[in-house]
């Protein structure tokens, strides 16, 4: 993908360091002082039982040592944030002007939040192992960079569109949340609980095909490189439901699905490259 490096976005909110250089401990997101933590710990000796589970939620895990700033992971990574800066912007500016023009909707811009292992959301606790997600309550995507590295080394989708990739399905969740799709899907499936997975799954599509319609600006626009679109599919097929599944249990169950086979997601992201309109992505309205 031909961009130019040009800094960081003024719509990355970076965490990577969130807690560092402070003292102290965090538990299930609350972050306490050193010498709270030694008390908590003697407590736990007197009355036999572990307290630190009761600023974590219940779970039976003791304290976690607080992140520290590390300039030489963040120098390694500088390129990465560049890149992701990049197309975060550029994005939210095709969506900028798209978004009005097809459907008569203002757009608002998110943030992207980089983190490291955990970081505190608008939806609950974020962490490294769940991968990138867009939390509708505090319109911000949530993203650790190793997702990266893990979408290159543990599933076999390389290239920086495959990236970019990922941020532009990211976004086009916050474009649902925008057209006021993604709490009608919420809602619905509140309503009837048999239908939530089949609902999850034509959101995470129609996300899939808005990514498509920002990476046709990007054609039009002369910044895709050969191989840049088989890059995108293969990460979008590295991700289907299917493909994971099999991969992790060695069999396949539809009935659990939330995001979509690999054909699935495929196919609708080549249906927002091929049309570039929002209406061309109703998954809504189509048999999956």
């Amino acid at each position: 993908m031909r961009w130019n490096p040009g800094g960081e976005s003024q719509d990355i909110e970076d965490r990577r360091d969130e807690s560092g250089g402070g003292g102290g401990f965090q538990f299930g997101g609350l972050h306490i002082g050193i010498g709270g933590a030694i008390i908590l710990l003697i407590l736990s000796f007197v009355f036999k039982t572990n307290l630190f589970t009761l600023l974590s939620g219940g779970a039976d895990s003791g304290p976690a040592a607080v992140r520290q700033p590390n300039p030489a992971r963040d120098a390694a990574e500088r390129p990465l944030v560049e890149f992701v800066s990049f197309v975060l912007d550029d994005t939210q500016r095709t969506w900028t002007q798209l978004l009005p023009e097809q459907t008569g909707k203002s757009y608002r811009h998110a943030k992207l939040v980089l983190f490291r292992d955990y970081t505190q959301s608008g939806c609950g606790g974020a962490q490294s192992a769940t991968g990138p997600f867009y939390c509708p309550e505090d319109e911000k995507v949530y993203i650790d960079l190793g997702f990266f590295d893990e979408l290159n080394r543990r599933f076999g989708a390389p290239g920086q569109f495959a990236q970019a990739y990922v941020v532009a399905h990211e976004l086009g969740h916050h474009v649902q949340k925008l057209l006021g799709i993604e709490g009608k899907v919420h809602q619905m499936q509140e309503n009837n609980s048999r239908e939530a997975n089949p609902l999850s799954v034509k959101l995470e599509l129609q996300a899939d095909c808005f990514a498509g319609v920002w990476a046709q600006s990007t054609q039009q626009r002369g910044l895709l490189e050969k191989g840049d679109v088989q890059s995108a599919l293969g990460a979008a097929s590295a991700v289907g439901d299917d493909r994971l599944q099999k991969k992790a249990t060695g069999h396949v169950v539809p009935e659990s699905f939330t995001h979509g086979t690999s054909q699935q997601r495929m196919h609708w992201f080549t249906t927002g490259l091929d049309n570039g309109t929002v209406t061309a992505c109703n998954t809504f309205a189509q048999a999956q």
